[in-house]
């Protein structure tokens, strides 16, 4: 199949990625635009998987402020370089983090970073509430715990079927850098 311009440049949209990535792409692919889109994903994790130990020191703090003005966040998005923290991409990627953090109130960025001991007072918490609950069962109650209070582990409010983590991963692809949240904070009136 001849791979046009006009698919070079839908493809170029919907993933951010170079002319000749596309075109390299499309032609590996037959020229389905779907299929090419995940091929480009595929390479863009890759390559961001190789760069994962890099600092990020650069970034943006980006603030959202729900209608009303009785709620709001305040994120840390961090990258690489100031080159791509200035793009419009990353600056709407860490407003979306933002809104996130405003509408499903994560109390981590990670899993990792929940104490050891809100963990086992959780898990008790959730045995006493619960007698005679299996170990598998309090396990996946837990765990269920964990990705609510986790920004990355939680589900985006835009699209429920994806993860805050492959939101990031996403962007970390197409920006071509390392990308973290390194810390938030919420706000909301009277809490």
């Amino acid at each position: 199949m001849v791979v046009t311009t006009e698919m070079v440049k839908e493809l170029r949209a919907r993933t951010g990625a170079g002319v000749m990535d596309c075109r390299r792409a499309l032609e590996e692919t037959g020229g389905d635009l779907d299929a090419a889109t995940g091929l480009l994903r595929a390479k863009g994790l890759a390559a961001v998987a190789k760069r994962s130990g890099r600092a990020t020191s650069e970034g943006v703090i980006e603030t959202y402020v729900h209608p009303g003005s009785r709620l709001g966040a305040m994120v840390e998005f961090n990258c690489e370089t100031d080159f791509v923290a200035r793009t419009d991409a990353f600056r709407a990627m860490a407003r979306e983090l933002a809104m996130q953090v405003a509408a499903a109130a994560p109390r981590f960025v990670s899993k990792e970073e929940i104490p050891p001991d809100l963990v086992a007072e959780r898990r008790a918490a959730t045995a006493v509430e619960s007698p005679g609950i299996s170990d598998a069962e309090l396990d996946r109650r837990v765990g269920q715990w964990m990705e609510e209070v986790a920004l990355l582990e939680q589900p985006y409010i835009r699209d429920a079927g994806r993860r805050v983590r492959e939101l990031i991963a996403d962007a970390a692809a197409r920006v071509g850098e390392n990308v973290a949240v390194r810390r938030f904070a919420r706000f909301k009136l009277g809490e």
